[in-house]
Parts: C-alpha cells; sequence; structure tokens
C-alpha cells in the first residue's frame, strides 16, 4: 500500500491540521518575510546581499516545501479539497488580515515609499537599501520602491507558480500556460529592462510584455522623447509600442481570444494565477456584480482613450509646415479609427451585440463629442479648463494606483484574485470586445456530459456562472473569460473544452445540445 490519499469524493473533506512537512514549510518562509520586516526598522544587518539572498531563497523554499508536502501524498487530479473551510480562503480572520497587510503595503508603496527607506539626495536605509546590490548589479543604479516591488511580484509569480503547477499536474494547458507567465514576468519584465537600463541610461524604462492602454504612459512627452533621444533603440522600442496596440494584439486575440495575453503573458494575471490561485472562488457570481462590472470597466476605457488622446494633443503643434503629425490631424486620426470600428460592429455584429448596442453607442458618442470640444476649447497649456497632466494623475491615481494595486491586489483574500481585471483592466476590456466580436475562442461544452457539479463556476475567477452554458450545451464566449482553463481542469466529467475555430456558429444560444435531444443527429449534420 503507498501513501497517497484515496479518496475519490468530490466535495472533499475538511482541512486537516497541517502536517510536519507544511509547519516547516511556513516557518522557513516566515524566516525569509522576517528579515525583510526586520529591515523596515533599519537595522544593520551587515552584509545586505547576504541577508536579501537568505530572505529570498528562504520565502522561494518555504513555498516550495510547502506545496511538495500538500501535494506529493495525493493523486493527480482536482486539489481545492476545503477551501469554504480554510480562514484565509474563505473570508475569515487570516484573510481579512491578510487584505489588510496587503493593502497597508500598498498604500505605503504608492504613497509613502520613504517608509520603506526610499532616500531621493542620499543612499537608501530600510528596506529598500537590501535590495540596493542586486539593483546596482542589474541596472547599475540604487534601488527604488519599484525595483523592490517588482523583484517581489517577480519571486512571488515564480514560486507560487510552482505550486500551481504542481497542484494542477495532471493539466498540461495548465501547466504551459503558467511556465509562460513565469518566463514573461521573469525576462520580459525584470531582467531585460534593467539590462537596458545600464546599456542605455536614456532610455525609459520599459516593460516589454506591456501595452496600451495598460501601460497608459507609454506616450508621455517626457517618454517620446526619451525614445527619440535613444537613438535606433529607442525609435524601435516606440514602434514596437504601436505595431503591438494595432498589428500584434489585435491578430493574436482573433487566433486565440485575449487568453494570449491575460492568462499567457500579462504579469497582473500572472500573480493572480499564481499568488491569488487560493482565492479564485470568491469572485462575486451574482447578476448585479455582472452589471457593475460592465459598465465600471467599460467606463475606464472611455476614461483611458480620451486621457491619452488629451496628453499626446497637448504637445502636438499646429503648424503643418513644422510638424507632420498636427492637433487637427491626431485628433482626426482618432475619431476616424473609432468611427470605422463603430460603423463595423453595428453594420456586421449588431445582432451579437444585442441590448449591449447602446452601451456602445453611449461610449462611442461620448468619445466623440469630448474630441471635438478638446479641439475647439483647448489651448496649448490645458484641456478644457484642465492640465493635461492633472488628467493623466488622476487616471493614474484612481486606476494605476487605487483600482489595480490597492484594491486589485490587496483585496485578494476578500473579493476574488481578479477584481482588476474584472472591474478596471482597460486592457482586459478592448481584448474583450474584439474577443466576443471577432475571434475564434470558444469555449465548447457537452451538456449530456454534465452533472451539474458546480466545480466550474465556483472556480471562475471571473465571476461566469459556466455550468449553466454545461447544462445547455451552449458554447462559452463571454468578453470577461480570461480563457485560463480553470473550469476545464476542475470538471470531472471533461464537458468543457477550450478550442479555436471557425467565426460561423461560434455564438450558439439557440442550439442545445443534450444527450436526449431527438434533433441532435439534424443539428451534428447542419454543422
Amino acid at each position: 500500500m503507498g501513501n497517497f490519499d484515496r479518496s475519490m469524493s468530490l466535495a472533499g473533506e475538511p482541512p486537516k491540521a497541517l502536517n510536519t512537512g507544511q509547519k516547516l514549510a511556513v516557518v522557513t518562509g516566515m524566516i525569509g518575510l522576517g528579515i525583510l520586516i526586520l529591515q523596515l526598522f533599519n537595522l544593520n544587518l551587515g552584509n545586505t546581499a547576504l541577508w536579501l539572498t537568505v530572505s529570498i531563497v528562504a520565502i522561494f523554499t518555504g513555498i516550495i516545501w510547502f506545496s511538495q508536502a500538500a501535494y506529493a501524498h495525493k493523486h493527480k487530479g482536482i486539489k481545492n479539497d476545503g477551501v469554504w473551510f480554510k480562514s484565509i480562503s474563505s473570508r475569515g480572520v487570516l484573510a481579512w488580515m491578510g487584505g489588510i497587510a496587503l493593502t497597508g503595503f500598498y498604500i505605503v508603496l504608492y504613497f509613502y515609499p520613504q517608509y520603506l527607506g526610499l532616500v531621493k539626495d542620499g543612499d537608501n536605509t530600510g528596506l529598500i537599501a537590501l535590495f540596493d546590490p542586486l539593483s546596482k548589479g542589474l541596472s547599475g543604479n540604487p534601488a527604488s520602491q519599484w525595483f523592490v516591488y517588482g523583484t517581489m511580484y517577480t519571486v512571488a509569480i515564480l514560486a507560487f507558480g510552482a505550486k500551481f503547477i504542481w497542484k494542477y499536474r495532471h493539466n498540461k494547458y495548465e501547466q504551459l500556460r503558467t511556465v509562460s507567465v513565469m518566463f514573461f514576468q521573469t525576462a520580459f519584465a525584470f531582467f531585460i529592462p534593467e539590462i537596458m537600463a545600464r546599456l542605455n541610461g536614456d532610455l525609459p524604462y520599459y516593460d516589454l510584455k506591456n501595452m496600451w492602454p495598460l501601460n497608459y504612459y507609454n506616450f508621455e512627452r517626457y517618454r517620446i522623447n526619451g525614445f527619440i533621444d535613444s537613438g535606433s533603440v529607442g525609435m524601435t522600442m516606440l514602434f514596437f509600442g504601436i505595431i503591438s496596440i494595432f498589428v500584434i494584439s489585435p491578430f493574436l486575440t482573433y487566433k486565440y481570444g485575449k487568453r494570449w495575453y491575460c492568462s499567457w503573458v500579462c504579469g497582473c494575471g500572472g500573480l493572480a494565477e499564481t499568488a491569488g490561485d487560493s482565492f479564485r472562488q470568491l469572485s462575486d457570481k451574482s447578476k448585479f456584480a455582472w452589471k457593475v462590472e460592465r459598465w465600471v470597466v467599460h467606463s475606464v476605457v472611455v476614461f483611458v482613450t480620451l486621457m491619452t488622446t488629451a496628453v499626446i494633443y497637448s504637445y502636438l503643434g499646429n503648424d503643418s509646415s513644422k510638424y507632420w503629425l498636427t492637433k487637427t490631424m491626431f485628433i482626426s486620426g482618432v475619431a476616424v479609427i473609432l468611427t470605422a470600428v463603430f460603423a463595423w460592429v453595428m453594420i456586421y455584429k449588431r445582432e451579437e451585440l444585442a441590448k449591449d448596442a447602446k452601451y456602445g453607442a453611449i461610449g462611442y458618442f461620448t468619445i466623440i463629442v469630448v474630441l471635438i470640444g478638446m479641439h475647439f476649447f483647448s489651448d496649448s497649456a490645458n484641456i478644457f479648463i484642465f492640465k493635461a497632466e492633472t488628467l493623466r494623475t488622476t487616471y493614474s491615481f484612481l486606476i494605476g494606483s487605487i483600482f489595480s494595486g490597492v484594491i486589485g491586489t490587496g483585496f485578494y483574500p476578500i473579493l476574488g484574485n481578479r477584481v482588476w481585471c474584472r472591474f478596471g483592466c482597460p486592457m482586459a476590456a478592448m481584448l474583450g470586445f474584439q474577443q466576443r466580436m471577432f475571434s475564434k475562442f470558444r469555449i465548447t461544452t457537452n451538456g449530456g456530459q454534465c452533472i451539474s457539479c458546480g466545480n466550474c463556476s465556483t472556480y471562475c475567477e471571473m465571476g461566469i456562472d459556466v455550468r449553466a452554458y454545461a447544462q445547455k450545451g451552449e458554447n462559452i464566449v463571454r468578453s470577461s473569460c480570461v480563457g485560463c482553463g480553470i473550469c476545464s481542469a476542475v470538471c470531472p466529467r471533461g464537458v468543457l473544452k477550450l478550442e479555436n475555430g471557425p467565426e460561423k456558429g461560434r455564438i450558439n444560444s439557440q442550439d442545445v445540445l443534450l444527450g436526449n435531444d431527438v434533433d441532435l443527429m439534424d443539428l451534428v449534420n447542419k454543422k
């Protein structure tokens, strides 16, 4: 007899006490975290490089060790036993303590970095000083609060990514996409930008996997000047940023849906899928939450579009003999692109939008009216009565800091792991629009096999009632779906399958495929 847990219960069991391995793993991880916390009090630990290494290795080792102790004795398969019995994953005392701690950290990180040890005109102290050796080794510059955050962010994705792979080792799709986000975060978001800063100090910091509107600041004047001053490398980066918006992203979304970015590349999604995996069942599945989601996330898209347009418009000139891109040409181009997209959707996709066409029209006309007003009631210093920089800082504060950081990550243990992606990310909203209207991606369902266990809906981090689709045998084509595939991974009957196929028949709300459908063969033959 082996040491495997051979229980086949779908409901799982209430969690038992931590075994010896898990307890030792927790102690190891807490030692690493404790070193970082002690450094907040500016203790002189001596060799900072050594202590930073010990801290990171201890945290990483603790997480990996805990994962091995939790899953090694179990068979491959669904591993969500007892999530509603654990305080940390069911909004218990530990969850609230964790949420408050994370939220407090983000508030200090964004607004009070001096308490982390950041010194503008002098040597860093405290926690940030602990990371100086690593930062100087990579970029040649002292650490900032963002370098500290980026380092810990990367460590979290790598360590919890390994935990995620162990947990879902029965599913190759989950393993591959997790390796993907680990790679993109480590290489494209951490190492390459730091090394580029060492090789070319004039080049603005560039996370290569981010694109507009996620990096809403990319087309600000100081960055454009930085790209131009950096020569061919800088212009290549600027060109890559533009091509990513208009060519790379639309093409990949058409082929694979928004999952190519939200679940395979994006750092926000990477942290949510790895460190936030234990909280995915906390997403609100109510109809009210769905209504709030649609209004809020698309309002953010309107905001970021207008804000970016206003920022670029503010530093363009009017003299066509001096500038090939004038204010009039730029704002006209924006209006033409938006009008073309709106007209195409209204002409060819009107039936698929149904009543949502009304909301799309509201958003479109809002942007157009503001663009017209911007052109006639703005000058070189102000957009209407506001400075362009004020619009950017307002967006940065409300969306970039409060929503994506403080709420989006700090509230993982309370609101679920995809709060930012679902309610506030403009990138997810724009990719979701294309996924719904113009993509080959869908999740197919086999209604005759569904036993209505509810695993799929419970663990959908985007709040989609997957079971309702599965019971009817209806394809799932939702703007909010990030294609993480967890619904398929936790299904005990193999009902759900992520597919790319022809657009025709992709949205089949009128087709009901059940095992006892009397017209089943007629329907299949029509396909």
